[in-house]
């Protein structure tokens, strides 16, 4: 690794918008670890300083619940100092929950030009439609955009869920020879629709029937 960042270093930093960076929480060489860490971002000082840096603290869900808190903090608190003068977001992560897609779909949030101007709009959006809701999935992984929420929900996690029921129903529609477009869901008192926005984005605009 040593030196194909002495080879190659200008070249994989050069132009950089983000930089990810995944740390093992059960590593026993944490070290060398932040050896490597603080290489990549010597190198993003040199070519690409106006790069966000977004650190990953995976495999949490080997850490006893009691202490993912205290553990995740200390990791996320000393990442902050070994990475002055570069700013840096932490997640903590793990492949068997809600946690990654968290992460990614704030990642991608971080980097839409405009944010607030397109968050406005599509708030303006669900308040025509008179909509609790309205939800801007990117069309292949699923990760949201951005949201607009009218209404206190109780279930923080819903976006993971919604998003997780649709890829594997686009993938049962994939088995079955056929293409995913469209959704639309209706019951006495609430209706759910789910559509194709653009060539990269679906949305879902979710409102109760009155």
């Amino acid at each position: 690794m040593e030196n194909y960042f002495a080879t190659q270093r200008d070249h994989i930093f050069r132009n950089v918008e983000v930089l990810i960076y995944v740390f093992d929480v059960e590593s026993r060489e944490i070290e060398r670890d932040m050896h490597y860490y603080q290489d990549c971002l010597e190198a993003i000082l040199a070519n690409s300083e106006d790069a966000k840096i977004f650190c990953l603290i995976h495999k949490m869900d080997l850490v006893q619940v009691e202490e993912r808190n205290r553990i995740f903090n200390e990791r996320y608190n000393e990442l902050k100092t070994r990475s002055e003068p570069l700013k840096i977001t932490a997640f903590a992560t793990s492949i068997w929950d809600e946690t990654l897609f968290k992460a990614w779909s704030s990642i991608v949030h971080s980097l839409i030009p405009n944010v607030k101007l397109f968050e406005s709009h599509l708030q303006n959006f669900a308040t025509i439609c008179e909509a609790d809701e309205v939800v801007l999935f990117e069309r292949t992984t699923f990760l949201i955009i951005s949201h607009s929420t009218l209404i206190e929900h109780p279930d923080a996690h819903r976006f993971e869920k919604i998003s997780n029921y649709m890829k594997q129903f686009k993938l049962s529609c994939s088995k079955a020879h056929s293409q995913f477009r469209s959704m639309e869901i209706r019951q006495s008192n609430f209706a759910a629709f789910f559509d194709i926005l653009t060539a990269n984005t679906y949305i879902m605009n979710q409102l109760r029937l009155k």
